[in-house]
């Protein structure tokens, strides 16, 4: 069973990368959708959690989950009607299309919208589309839960190096055009089961990342370290009620235009042959509720 929620992990990595010393001119930019078209129409949400879940994605309550480009122009997605199906929806002309099915999965994109990274690999945009897949290097040969980049492009990332839950973060700077050896976080960062699905802030000034630990409130949930002064880590800490339950919450994401936060929250369901499926669904919640956790970090 514990395998299950394991390859789960492996599946929902997704992140929405993008960059914060510029987020308010996105936010502003005549590059994204209107605000009211952004997020298909759905309310915002405020400091309370809630399903992100827009009609026009979701027919019969079927979408999973789904990350944006960073222009919000393109929307990656999921449902499950009991086999995942991949999509792709376009803005234009001021509205939403109609969606396709898509080769595509759990795409990332990078802040200024010109990689795409799927898997090891990632695509470079060429014109309207993208590149073939190329290999970063051979520092995320034991890559097993997706990557995190930041706005330096510095990779952080899982890795299962042997066979077991326990797993690692593990980061790898940019220098000079190559990339270093990988080196591990902490261990207060590193300690737990079933550690996957990191997310680095574009400036690394904060890693949230999923874990199962005996302080946790179920399953697994979602945990937060600031960067402080010194470069050091702050004391991680479990994001509190609010965002963790006693089911798993997992794959946390932040919106392109630095507004909401996003993750998901599901459970293990029983099938008739003994086996188990999870059944997720995403959530947002204004950005805030990450500003509010931060320490003192002097």
């Amino acid at each position: 069973m514990k395998n299950n929620k394991l390859i789960l992990l492996l599946l929902t990595p997704i992140l929405f990368v993008y960059a914060c010393d510029t987020k308010n001119q996105k936010a502003n930019n005549t590059d994204f959708p209107a605000l009211e078209n952004r997020y298909f129409g759905q309310k915002p949400p405020g400091l309370t959690p809630k399903p992100f879940d827009p009609d026009i994605i979701s027919p019969e309550g079927s979408f999973e989950e789904g990350t944006y480009t960073s222009d919000m122009k393109s929307y990656y997605f999921v449902r499950n009607n009991g086999k995942r199906t991949f999509f792709v929806i376009k803005y234009k002309n001021n509205s939403w299309g109609q969606e396709s099915e898509t080769d595509i999965r759990w795409p990332q994109f990078s802040a200024d919208g010109n990689k795409m990274f799927i898997g090891k690999l990632y695509r470079e945009r060429k014109g309207n589309g993208w590149s073939e897949p190329k290999s970063p290097g051979t520092f995320l040969k034991h890559m097993n839960h997706g990557r995190s980049v930041s706005a330096k492009g510095n990779y952080y990332f899982t890795a299962y190096k042997e066979q077991g839950p326990i797993g690692a973060i593990y980061y790898s700077r940019l220098v000079n055009g190559k990339y270093e050896e990988p080196s591990k976080l902490n261990d207060d960062i590193n300690r737990g089961k079933y550690i996957a699905g990191s997310l680095i802030s574009p400036d690394e000034s904060y890693l949230i990342w999923s874990v199962e630990r005996e302080d946790g409130y179920g399953q697994s949930d979602l945990y937060i370290s600031f960067k402080k002064n010194d470069g050091t880590w702050s004391k991680s800490m479990n994001m509190g009620p609010i965002i963790n339950t006693d089911k798993q919450e997992s794959s946390p994401q932040i919106s392109p235009d630095g507004k909401y936060f996003f993750f998901i929250r599901g459970d293990w369901e029983l099938n008739k042959d003994g086996s188990r499926t999870y059944i997720g669904k995403q959530y947002w919640v204004d950005v805030k509720i990450i500003e509010n956790l931060k320490p003192n970090l002097e």
